[in-house]
């Protein structure tokens, strides 16, 4: 969707503003794939303008990345602040050809919105839209700040998203006292889980190099292979930890093994080892890459063969958000809502919400996650409606507690 067809879409949808699955059909079909803005921020811009919020979309550039366009919105003046953080920009859809329906189409069938972004999270985005200005229009502006961080590089590599748009409103004067992240933090039913925190991720590749030969005469060259098992077992067989009371136990997964060798009569040069940790607050990545370097060393210690490991950058660490009061004030509302107490958790994998708990006190809660970055990517119609009522809720219950 271009940019002027999705300003002619917020237009059209005027009279149907806080309605989460106008929205939501609205935001899917912008084939927003990261960094492409595809015109979701400006639709979400123009929906958001048009009921009194100032919205601006900014463009962050970093050498040898793509520029990213972000949407910062607000209403209202001062404490408390709530914002509401999330991304419209989605993984791509892969073979399109495998999906029910176009995965920018929208389409809905039965009582299933299709579409990629849909619960990942354009869906929550759209709820809290409609909630927010269902809101305003029964309480008029509110005892403080309502605002959306919205992003498009969260799919992406997150240097030109979040983070900087975080740096770019505390240098505006803005204050936040409360966020709200809406990725889909849901198992298998709308209620079951807010995310309290989350896990550090770490991901990096160790090349192990030998001397490339003929198979025929393994005494005339060094084949790094040999060295590859002891590797692994170094990497994979001793526990990080056991886990704690708030988080799981640290993990190292190996995810690619590979040579580049196609022959079978040539030993390779070399060969690398992915991998991926998910570890929790008993470890920082510097104290992960300073294990695995070690581990590594000792691991060919004495083979004649060579190593180096390359740490991708962007290492997420793990936190624990101190948000007792608002992860409380929630879990009231999704109890009244739903009739179910959500798991207060660290469990999944990075968000943004790793740069907002260095600005303010942040939880997650979004729909049910079990179709995103799918093939066929959909939600429940009526989750959609439920997610609304939630956000609703919960503004009002927010306002009434911390407003003056």
């Amino acid at each position: 969707m271009s940019q002027d067809v999705a300003e002619d879409t917020a237009q059209d949808n005027g009279n149907t503003a806080a309605d989460p699955v106008e929205i939501a059909r609205a935001l899917i079909r912008c084939a927003s794939v990261t960094p492409e803005e595809g015109g979701a921020l400006a639709y979400l811009r123009k929906l958001l303008t048009e009921s009194g919020f100032d919205a601006e979309i900014v463009r962050f550039s970093e050498e040898g990345t793509a520029d990213v366009d972000n949407l910062f919105a607000k209403i209202g003046t001062g404490a408390p602040h709530l914002t509401f953080a999330g991304h419209t920009d989605v993984v791509p859809p892969g073979e399109e050809s495998r999906w029910t329906y176009p995965p920018f189409s929208a389409e809905i069938e039965g009582d299933m919105l299709y579409g990629r972004g849909a619960v990942d999270m354009k869906g929550a985005v759209a709820c809290f839209a409609a909630a927010a200005l269902d809101f305003l229009k029964a309480t008029g502006k509110p005892k403080g700040t309502i605002s959306f961080l919205i992003t498009g590089d969260e799919e992406g590599v997150s240097i030109n998203g979040t983070r900087k748009l975080l740096a770019w409103a505390k240098e505006r004067g803005e204050t936040f006292d409360h966020a709200l992240v809406g990725e889909p933090t849901n198992p298998n039913a709308l209620g079951d889980m807010i995310k309290i925190g989350r896990r550090g991720s770490l991901s990096g590749t160790v090349t192990i190099a030998g001397k490339q030969g003929h198979s025929a005469y393994p005494h005339l060259a060094k084949n790094p292979m040999r060295g590859l098992a002891k590797v692994m077992h170094a990497l994979l067989d001793e526990p990080l930890d056991t886990g704690t009371s708030e988080f799981d136990p640290s993990t190292l997964e190996v995810t690619s093994v590979d040579t580049g060798n196609r022959a079978f009569n040539v030993i390779p040069a070399e060969v690398t080892v992915r991998f991926n940790s998910r570890f929790n607050n008993l470890h920082t990545a510097e104290s992960l890459r300073a294990r695995v370097e070690k581990q590594v060393d000792m691991a060919l210690e004495g083979s004649g063969l060579t190593s180096s490991i390359a740490f991708e950058p962007n290492a997420a660490e793990a936190f624990l958000t101190e948000a007792g009061d608002i992860a409380a004030l929630l879990s009231e509302t999704i109890q009244a809502e739903t009739g179910k107490t959500p798991a207060l958790s660290t469990t999944g994998g990075t968000s943004d919400a790793r740069y907002i708990k260095d600005y303010c006190p942040v939880i997650e809660f979004g729909l049910v996650g079990q179709t995103m970055h799918q093939v066929d990517e959909r939600v429940d119609i009526a989750d959609l409606a439920a997610l609304t009522s939630i956000y609703r809720a919960f503004l009002t219950r927010y306002f009434d507690r911390f407003g003056g």
